[in-house]
């Protein structure tokens, strides 16, 4: 049986989902594909790079009904070309937005 130790705080969880985001300040809105979130983080595939410490309100739009959408502020800590010229996007959550 092979053991794991998770460093992490939170458990990262895999997903594929629709995100909105805008930089603070902007209300130009744009739209990418959630990856992974945890309780202290995210990560999306953008179609830009974002220099780190980028600050950032971002909404995770689940595919099902169930689960409601989550929007949050967040901070870039570092953002990656992918092979098909897309970016994956790295963050921290600051805080996340109430009703």
């Amino acid at each position: 049986m092979l053991e794991y130790d998770e460093k992490r705080n939170y458990i990262r969880m895999e997903i594929d989902c629709d995100v909105t985001y805008r930089l603070a300040g902007s209300d130009k809105l744009h739209h990418g594909r959630c990856s992974s979130i945890s309780g202290a983080g995210v990560s999306f595939i953008a179609d830009r790079l974002f220099d780190p410490g980028k600050a950032m309100e971002i909404n995770v739009i689940p595919k099902n009904t169930v689960t409601p959408s989550m929007t949050a502020f967040i901070e870039v800590i570092r953002s990656a070309q992918q092979d098909d010229g897309s970016y994956e996007v790295a963050a921290t959550i600051k805080s996340i937005k109430g009703d």
